[in-house]
Parts: structure tokens; sequence; C-alpha cells
């Protein structure tokens, strides 16, 4: 059972979220219910750690056990969606975004579904992220410098939408 609720029209998750990058590229998740790509994550069961929950979401999403190197980024993440499994709810997440060890390999053995639809795994590369409606959001920027700590990063992408 994941730690999320929802109450009427309002939906809150804690998810676990994984950052992979192999060769210069970052790995994102599609599927046919959703028109955008999102990180590899779920959400966290009752009882879970977010680090349990990411080593076994990316195991689940990808078919390879990734190790975990650092947390990286805790994300609040406020939204609607006008379309996809979430339409019409006013969304909320907070995420622990973990960076995970790199294998030296692309080569994955997914077979994940969600919400009844297969999900394909993408090598985005990072450069070229922003071609992309991919989310996180705060991605590509992440992806482009040094960090030294753990980011905590709030984004409503609410406002993004009335100021378009």
């Amino acid at each position: 059972m994941d730690c999320g609720f929802q109450k009427e029209a309002n939906w809150f998750r804690y998810r676990a979220a994984a950052i992979i990058v192999e060769d210069g590229c970052a790995l994102l998740v599609g599927n046919s219910n959703e028109d955008y790509l999102y990180s590899v994550g779920g959400g966290v069961h009752v009882g879970e750690t977010a680090e349990a929950a990411v080593v076994r979401e990316v195991l689940e999403e990808t078919g390879v056990r990734y190790e975990i190197d650092r947390l990286a980024v805790i994300h609040e993440n406020f939204f609607d969606e006008s379309g996809g499994t979430l339409k019409g709810l006013n969304c909320h997440e907070i995420s622990f975004y973990f960076l995970m060890k790199p294998r030296g390999s692309q080569e994955l053995h997914s077979n994940s579904y969600t919400f009844g639809a297969r999900e394909e795994m993408h090598w985005i590369p990072i450069d070229e992220l922003d071609q992309y409606k991919a989310y996180p959001l705060f991605l590509k920027d992440y992806l482009s410098r040094e960090h030294t700590g753990i980011e905590h990063i709030v984004t409503d992408e609410r406002m993004e939408k009335t100021r378009c």
C-alpha cells in the first residue's frame, strides 16, 4: 500500500525516484496513458524506507538492480492534470530523488506496466532533455551542473500554466 491518499479532488503521494545516468544519457519512462516522460520511481509503501522503495521501483521498472549513490533531491511538486490518470485532480507530491551508481551499460530488462499500460524506457541525452515533455521539470538543469549536497526543490506547475 502506497503512502498517499485522495480526498475529493485532492491527491497526495510520497514517492521515491531515481536519477539514472549512463554515457551522458538520463533514463526516463513513458507509457501510452500519458503524453510525457517521467523518472523511474513510484510510491513508497507504508512501513518502507525511501531507499528501499527506490531500489524496489528501479528493479521493477528496469529489470536491473542499481545501487544508490546518494540522496540528491527532495522535491515538493504541486500540479494539476488536464489529462491522463490524474485528470481533474489537484496534486501534491513529495519525492526523494536518489542518484544511482552508473553500471557502465544502458542494457535493461524492462517488463513494467502502470495502470494497465506497458512502460517503455528511454535513454535521453542530457543536452537534449529540453526537447522532450519530461518530468521532473528540474532534471535538465540539475544534470547540467555539479552538486555537493542534498537540494530541496519546490515546483508549482499550476503557476507555470497561468503564466503561459
